[in-house]
C-alpha cells in the first residue's frame, strides 16, 4: 500500500472546526494507516517507494501529492504540523529540528540582504545572538528595543524594515507586549509580525488572533513537556509557510519522525499540564513576593506586574515561568540555587520537573555586559520554570535557598 496522507486523515479538518484547543490537542492531524491503529503511527524511514517510475516522477515534480524523502515529507512530522497548526488557528505549520532552527528557517526564507528587523531585547539570549551576529553576516540589520515601549518600536521603523520579532511573555523577565499595537505598526509598514509563543503555548495565548503573521515555538519546551526531545515549529499562512518549507527542503533543519511522534504525545496532555503549571507558578510567585530576601518578582499573574491587566486580556493563564532578584549579586544568586536539592539546576524550561537557572551566566551568558544591562539581566536574577510537583514541596526546597542566604 502506498501511503498518502490526504487519503488517511482520520478526522477531516472541517469536522474539527469550532472545537476547543483541548480537543484539537488530542485529535487534530490524526492519521491512520490500513492497520487502523489507535495511537499515532511513527514512520522511521528515510525514503518512500513508488508504484512506478512515472509515479516517482510525478511526486518529485509536484504533480501528485505524497511522500518522497523524510527530510521534507514524513507522515509523522506532517501529523504534528497539522495538530499544532490547528491548535494555533493557523493555515499551515513547518516543523524543524529545534526552536532556533525554526527562527533561522523563518529568517532565511523571508528576509534578504538589506532588510531590517526590529526585535525586542527581552528574548532568549541565543535569539539575540542569531540576529546580532549571524543574520548580520547576510546583510540583515537588527535594532533591539524595549518590548513594552511602543515609542521605541515606532522610532526604529525604517523603509527597509521587514520584520518585528518578539517573545511575549519575555524570557526571563515575563514582560508582556501589546500584540495588537505591534501588529498594526508592522502592517502599516509592510512588515511581518513574528511572535515566539513558547511561554504560553496555544493553550494560553493565540497570537494570530491578535494580529501576528507568524508564530514560533521551541517544541522542546512545553509542547513536549517532559524534556525528551529537541524540536521547533513555525505556524502561519500557507503562502509564507511554503517559503519556510522551501528553505527547510533545501537546507535540511528537519524534525525527525521519532521526535515528531514524541511531540504528538506531548500535545495530548498540553492543556492539562499548562493549567497545572499556571496554578503552581502563581502560588509560588505570591509566596516569593513575601520573602524578605527577594528584591523583586517578575510574573504577569501578580497584580504588581506592570502589564498584569494586558496579560489578562491577551492570555487565558499566566504561564509557568517566573524570575526574581535576590538581594545581593551573583554570589547570593548562586548560593541560593546551589542550596536547592529537588529542583533541577538546568537552563531548560517547560518541563513537568521544576528547573532553576542563573540567566546572566547561562541562557543569556553570551550577551555583552551592555546588552545584559539593557535587557535587565542582572547578576542577582534567578529564573524558575515551575513544574507540576506539589507546590508546598517546591516551597520547602526554595526555603533551603533562603536559609543559605542567612548564613
Amino acid at each position: 500500500m502506498t501511503f498518502c496522507r490526504d487519503e488517511h486523515v482520520w478526522i477531516p479538518e472541517s469536522d474539527l472546526e469550532g472545537m476547543s484547543v483541548d480537543t484539537l490537542a488530542v485529535r487534530a492531524g490524526q492519521i491512520r494507516t490500513g492497520q487502523l491503529e489507535h495511537s499515532d503511527a511513527i514512520f522511521p524511514t528515510s525514503s518512500f517507494v513508488y508504484g512506478s517510475a512515472a509515479q516517482a516522477a510525478a511526486r518529485f515534480g509536484g504533480e501528485e501529492p505524497g511522500n518522497i524523502y523524510s527530510r521534507f515529507t514524513n507522515p509523522t512530522v506532517q501529523a504534528f504540523e497539522a495538530r499544532i497548526a490547528a491548535m494555533e488557528g493557523g493555515e499551515k505549520a513547518v516543523a524543524t529540528s529545534s526552536g532556533m532552527a525554526a527562527i533561522l528557517s523563518t529568517c532565511m526564507a523571508l528576509l534578504k540582504s538589506g532588510d531590517h528587523v526590529v526585535c525586542s531585547r527581552g528574548v532568549f539570549g541565543t535569539t539575540n545572538v542569531l540576529f546580532q551576529k549571524y543574520m548580520a553576516k547576510f546583510g540583515v540589520e537588527t535594532s533591539f528595543v524595549s518590548l513594552t515601549d511602543q515609542a521605541q518600536w515606532e522610532r526604529e521603523i525604517r523603509p527597509e524594515t521587514r520584520m518585528l520579532f518578539i517573545e511575549t511573555p519575555s524570557n526571563p523577565l515575563c514582560e508582556v507586549a501589546d500584540m495588537a499595537a505591534l501588529a498594526a505598526l508592522a502592517h502599516a509598514n509592510d512588515a511581518l509580525f513574528v511572535v515566539d509563543n513558547c511561554f504560553c503555548t496555544p493553550v494560553l495565548q493565540r497570537p494570530l488572533e491578535h494580529g501576528a503573521d507568524i508564530i514560533i515555538h521551541s517544541a522542546t519546551k512545553y509542547l513536549d513537556g517532559q524534556g525528551r526531545c529537541v524540536g521547533g515549529v513555525v505556524v502561519g499562512p500557507a503562502n509564507l509557510m511554503d517559503e519556510v518549507y522551501g528553505f527547510l527542503r533545501s537546507a535540511g533543519p528537519t524534525m525527525s519522525p521519532f521526535n515528531a511522534w514524541v511531540f504528538l504525545k506531548g500535545l495530548e496532555t498540553l492543556p492539562i499540564r499548562m493549567r497545572a503549571h499556571c496554578d503552581n507558578a502563581l502560588e509560588l510567585a505570591q509566596w516569593l513576593e513575601a520573602q524578605p530576601a527577594v528584591a523583586e518578582v517578575f510574573y504577569a499573574g501578580l497584580e504588581s506586574h506592570p502589564q498584569h491587566a494586558l496579560a489578562r486580556e491577551q492570555q487565558s493563564g499566566f504561564g509557568g515561568v517566573l524570575s526574581f532578584r535576590v538581594k545581593g549579586g551573583r554570589e547570593e544568586a548562586w548560593a541560593f540555587i546551589d542550596a536547592t536539592r529537588m529542583i533541577s539546576i538546568t537552563a531548560n524550561l517547560g518541563d513537568v520537573k521544576t528547573t532553576i537557572t542563573h540567566p546572566a551566566t547561562t541562557t543569556h551568558g553570551r550577551l555583552s555586559p551592555e546588552d545584559k544591562a539593557q535587557a535587565g539581566i542582572t547578576e542577582n536574577l534567578v529564573r524558575i520554570s515551575v513544574g507540576i510537583e506539589a507546590v508546598e514541596d517546591l516551597k520547602i526546597d526554595l526555603q533551603r535557598g533562603f536559609s543559605a542566604l542567612e548564613k
